[in-house]
């Protein structure tokens, strides 16, 4: 989709842009990024856990956890099982400031501004991590987020290296954005949506979109999207 892209129909009452984030926005995933930049920043002896890391990702290859569990193992062994709040956010704030300076696709920043422009409102949906996940929507300027949710219970100083609900990935990151556009009253009749996403994960939103775009697709996405009539870009192509 160029960022001249007509606006959507004015009968619509609501305009919204859904975003997933790793390497659809992003150039790689933000992940083991950000447990790498916590690290050697933070305790670097964990990053003589890494094998451990290695083990970890195997055992999910072989199904034997869940990502939702990989993603708690990785996050206790790089980070710790707990941690302060007032110690991890400056290096979540740290992280963001590295993604946005060297880690986008330009084109995707095109894409959100023309969006924006248009007047949709911008719905970052993704699986990372809440804690660095809103320091990078604030600095590309986002209205709202849904990401992964840590143990963070109330009034605590500290954060838990556990999930807190489902990994927002696949249906279950459909459910949430249900669940988002219920509580925004934000009826399907009432709204025009375009969804962008590169992973074939994120079928049940592209196919819930008016306007669904594969953006620098997988290849499993790559090829479903022409079956389903979706649109796909290669944002790599355009810097």
């Amino acid at each position: 989709m160029d960022k001249g892209s007509p606006p959507a129909s004015p009968i619509h009452a609501h305009r919204v842009a859904m975003y997933d984030m790793d390497r659809t926005i992003t150039r790689s995933g933000t992940y083991s990024g950000f447990l790498i930049h916590v690290a050697r920043r933070r305790q670097q002896w964990r990053l003589l856990l890494l094998p451990l890391v290695g083990i970890a990702g195997l055992a999910y290859m072989l199904r034997l956890i869940d990502r939702s569990r990989l993603k708690a193992i990785n996050l206790r062994l790089l980070v710790g099982g707990r941690f302060q709040r007032t110690e991890i956010m400056p290096l979540a704030e740290s992280y963001a400031d590295h993604v946005v300076e060297r880690g986008l696709h330009p084109a995707a920043l095109e894409q959100i501004a023309a969006d924006r422009a248009a007047g949709y409102r911008l719905l970052l949906a993704t699986a990372s991590f809440h804690l660095y996940v809103d320091a990078i929507a604030r600095r590309l300027g986002i209205d709202d987020v849904l990401a992964t949710r840590l143990d963070e219970p109330d009034g605590a100083d500290h954060i838990h290296a556990r999930l807190a609900g489902d990994n927002c990935y696949g249906a279950a990151k459909f459910a949430r954005i249900a669940d988002w556009l219920e509580g925004n009253a934000i009826t399907r009749d009432e709204a025009h949506i375009r969804a962008y996403s590169d992973h074939v994960s994120d079928h049940p939103m592209l196919h819930f979109a008016d306007e669904a775009i594969a953006t620098t697709p997988s290849r499993k996405l790559r090829l479903l999207a022409p079956k389903m009539g979706w649109q796909v870009v290669d944002w790599r192509a355009r810097r």
